[in-house]
């Protein structure tokens, strides 16, 4: 059987750095609401599949979302993601579940800093596609799945995107 990998790794791909141009202009807050309401509404499901009893992720996301609203201060949401990140680690048996969690994580970790939002695309299109062909189909076929998936990531960070946003967040890419 062909090795299970965790993450995108093509930094270079072109629905990758479709992604990475369009994060680039906008703000830590717009990155952080597209990244929290999309494990929302896909990946979350995923992770719940396997784990349906584990609230972890979805603790994890709620902090996020407490955060950008101004009711908690950082020091109160980054256990919650740490626990997120502690059930991507026991996850460790269902690929699709681990990869969620760690998109799910570092989503939610969006709100401490913005470069953490590339952890959607990179974890999270490989969790769709390993919810949808399974982790036996070959890797042309699964990163063909994951591209698509980027490519409604990057659609639903247009919807949201702020056109000529006055303060960008600042990244620095350490992939």
């Amino acid at each position: 059987m062909a090795r299970v990998r965790k993450m995108l790794s093509d930094w270079d791909a072109p629905y990758i750095q479709s992604l990475v141009k369009l994060i680039e202009t906008q703000s830590k807050a717009t990155l952080a609401n597209w990244a929290v309401d999309y494990c929302q509404q896909v990946l979350v499901p995923i992770w719940h599949k396997h784990y349906p009893e584990d609230k972890r992720p979805q603790k994890a996301l709620a902090a996020a979302k407490e955060w950008l609203a101004g009711e908690i201060k950082l020091p109160q949401a980054k256990p919650l993601i740490l626990e997120c990140h502690a059930a991507a680690r026991e996850a460790a048996d269902s690929p699709h579940a681990q990869a969620a969690a760690r998109a799910i994580d570092q989503s939610a970790s969006t709100i401490h800093s913005a470069h953490h939002c590339i952890g959607l695309p990179l974890y999270g299109a490989l969790a769709v596609a390993y919810d949808m062909l399974g982790t036996k189909a070959s890797w042309e076929e699964l990163e063909q799945c994951a591209a698509e998936e980027c490519g409604r990531m990057l659609a639903a960070l247009q919807a949201v995107a702020v056109e000529d946003e006055p303060n960008p967040a600042k990244i620095k890419w350490n992939c």
